[in-house]
């Protein structure tokens, strides 16, 4: 793989997060300030215009720059300084095992700047599991395709898992236990941008 392959996820994301901006806004709006949609979908949409001008740098890096410095709210530094992290991590070109390092190092960027963990119903809750299950698949000896599947499904029942929980961080803690029974809709955007890395690698 190499940033070819960066390109092509995040251009699959931008088109994944477009598609579900409604259903993040709804998500947004019942526990948040009703703009996660409408952030990312501009964020990403920002994105595909700084990779198309072909700037110098790795594709994530470049694409996690452009989110910090054009979406407002938590969603835009958190997932830029994930993305950054990532691409600081890649070399030119790299193997399923070392993507998977970058992305644990990206996760772990999220936790430190959102200073939350894994059950404050935040977007970590789609992303600690798709690391893990990532590694896993790693080491297990499976292939990109099987490995990035595993971590798409795990972040989609991260999500899910997120519906009965209270939050404890971001807005969605202002309600208390009203948070409860509402998907976090950082986690479930976490979750789209994992099926946009499966099915990429579904076609590599």
């Amino acid at each position: 793989m190499d940033a070819a392959f960066c390109t092509a996820w995040l251009e699959e994301a931008a088109g994944a997060v477009a598609e579900g901006r409604e259903r993040l806004t709804a998500l947004d709006s019942a526990i948040g300030d009703g703009d996660h949609g409408a952030n990312l979908d501009r964020g990403f949409s920002e994105v595909r215009q700084a990779l198309a001008a072909g700037g110098a740098g790795q594709p994530l890096t470049v694409a996690g720059v452009t989110l910090i410095r054009k979406v407002g709210g938590a969603s835009g530094p958190l997932y830029g300084s994930a993305l950054r992290a990532m691409g600081k991590a890649l070399a030119e070109e790299f193997t399923v095992a070392d993507f998977a390092a970058a992305f644990q190092a990206g996760v772990d960027e999220v936790a430190r700047l959102g200073k939350a963990e894994e059950g404050d119903k935040t977007m970590l809750d789609a992303l600690g599991p798709a690391a893990r299950a990532l590694a896993l698949a790693v080491g297990e000896g499976a292939g990109a395709r099987e490995a990035f599947e595993r971590a798409a499904r795990a972040a989609r029942e991260g999500a899910a898992a997120t519906v009965p929980m209270v939050a404890r961080k971001g807005r969605a803690s202002y309600l208390g236990e009203r948070s409860a029974g509402h998907e976090d809709p950082g986690a479930a955007s976490s979750a789209m941008i994992l099926d946009a890395l499966a099915a990429v690698g579904a076609r590599w």
